[in-house]
């Protein structure tokens, strides 16, 4: 037995009491039972089944802060996750919670007061920030319940905001790509440079990171094959230089015109040396879509977004749409030319070709169109074999074959 039972006398009489040991080693007491088998009921309830099942914790273990439980979750995941994750997290823990739940003991949390906090957050924020959000919360509380110090999570079962359905991506035409990169051939600086990024992202799908973390080492120009092995990211004002999102290496096939154009812009460079740097030898920054067209200052008109990328959209007569986007010009280039999922999956390091379906689903439409048309097909092929069977033609635009008792 993990506790013991002793009487003592009060003035309304004879009381029992539960002696216990609490998992730090200090011992401590549960009073006031009128009857011993009320005590012992207690003690089996609240003592020999929580230290069973490890749900045994104590007011102490409780009083240990959020924001103190915070520093030791953050501390156990910076070996394992990339910086960029990190930075986001201790984000969006000083934007949203340290200041309202830093100083709060973990055991005054409820699953109540949880939900409130979210539910408000949901009305003022989008889903995917809301998200993030929640995914501290939990993993502070999960730590907790692994330390011992709740019996169980207040942050489990929270109710969340619905995302927004699949957002329709916009696909560029292999013209209208060439033209943009035509134009960020034109510009003033770097322009082979400038030209050759547009092409590797529209043709071959790589992220921003992972075009600023390819070095010439990683261009196979006999195989025709770029090697994606890191990804470079700015975080706060360091460059960080981190594995490729979720991990996954992977080739890529290149095109004749992505490796004429990285051939060209990579011609003075040594194999060692980034495919793309500035002229201040830092990584080319990303560039935004917003601000585009006009505005109007002191009766003069000008271009809201005047970055180079923007700048050889409008000169091409393309609306101007984030670099990003033309990953997905790529997968749809590739679908087109004949690409199953699996592949596509892998030229754009997806973990799973799941992934790959929901995220453009809707270049995969014409299959289902292929699949009737295969059904109608093999079931015209069998009518056909069921009549022949029985020495008859088998009727025009027939879709099926009656079976033999139908034909008796």
């Amino acid at each position: 037995m993990a506790y013991s039972i002793d009487s003592y006398q009060t003035k309304k009489g004879k009381r029992y009491r539960v002696r216990y040991i609490q998992p730090d080693g200090k011992a401590t007491t549960k009073r006031g039972f009128q009857r011993k088998m009320d005590a012992q009921q207690w003690g089996d309830a609240h003592v020999n089944s929580a230290k069973i099942d490890g749900t045994f914790v104590t007011r102490e273990a409780g009083a240990m802060t959020v924001g103190q439980i915070y520093a030791q979750w953050m501390d156990a995941r910076r070996p394992a996750l990339k910086a960029s994750t990190i930075a986001t997290d201790e984000r969006i823990w000083r934007t949203h919670i340290e200041r309202e739940y830093g100083e709060r003991m973990i055991r005054t949390l409820a699953h109540a007061e949880i939900q409130a906090y979210i539910s408000g957050k949901a009305t003022l924020l989008s889903p995917s920030t809301v998200s993030k959000i929640y995914g501290v919360i939990k993993g502070i509380c999960d730590t907790a319940v692994k330390d011992h110090r709740i019996s169980r999570s207040p942050a489990d079962d929270i109710i969340l905001p619905r995302r927004e359905g699949r957002r329709l991506h916009r696909y560029l035409t292999v013209d209208q790509l060439l033209a943009v990169a035509d134009e960020a051939g034109h510009a003033r600086i770097q322009p082979d440079s400038k030209r050759a990024i547009v092409l590797l992202l529209g043709f071959c799908g790589l992220r921003w990171g992972e075009m600023c973390g390819l070095k010439v080492e990683d261009i196979d120009f006999a195989r025709q094959r770029i090697h994606v092995r890191r990804n470079v990211t700015r975080i706060g004002g360091e460059w960080v230089e981190t594995t490729p999102k979720s991990h996954e290496m992977r080739d890529v096939p290149m095109p004749r015109i992505v490796g004429d154009a990285l051939l060209q812009a990579t011609k003075d460079k040594q194999a060692g040396d980034f495919a793309f740097r500035g002229p201040d030898g830092k990584p080319p920054r990303n560039q935004s879509a917003s601000g585009k067209g006009v505005e109007k200052r002191g009766g003069h008109a000008y271009r809201a977004n005047r970055t180079w990328f923007v700048s050889a959209c409008l000169r091409a007569g393309v609306e101007p749409l984030p670099p990003h986007d033309l990953r997905h010009t790529a997968a749809s280039i590739a679908v087109h030319a004949g690409a199953n999922v699996k592949a596509l999956q892998r030229m754009l390091g997806h973990r799973q070709a799941s992934m790959t379906l929901d995220v453009y689903a809707d270049l995969f439409d014409s299959d289902l169109d292929d699949v009737a048309r295969v059904i109608d097909a093999t079931v015209d092929m069998a009518g056909d074999r069921t009549w022949s069977k029985y020495g008859q033609d088998a009727p025009s635009g027939l879709l099926y074959a009656p079976g033999p008792q139908c034909l008796q």
